[in-house]
């Protein structure tokens, strides 16, 4: 079980390949992804207009802002295409049986 900074979000059942959930860790919309059994937890806010990440579209590891089209790494948070120039926040991810945990933001 992972330690106590990080909380229990769901089970692997609730987020199908190539989908997303969207999740409040106390003040942060989360995005949680499932790309080929992989759980990846980002900021759920684009960067550049605020629009919701959970509502795009996945591209391979990215996720598509559905307000303007920027690309976000799934892995680092890196945009890779323009508008958004300002990387979104990678959180840590343990599962432990089924479930998924988040914990404190990568470095």
């Amino acid at each position: 079980m992972p330690d106590s900074n990080f909380e229990k979000v769901a089970s692997l059942e609730e987020i199908d390949d190539g989908h997303t959930i969207s999740i409040e860790i106390g003040d942060d919309q989360v995005l949680v992804a499932n790309v080929g059994g992989v759980i990846y937890a980002t900021d759920d806010v684009c960067s550049h207009a605020y629009a919701m990440l959970s509502e795009g579209d996945l591209d391979g590891d990215q996720i598509e802002c559905p307000l303007h089209g920027a690309l976000f790494s799934l892995k680092t948070g890196e945009p890779s295409s323009p508008p958004a120039s300002e990387p979104i926040r990678t959180f840590q991810v343990e599962i432990d049986g089924n479930d998924i945990y988040v914990g404190p933001e990568k470095d």
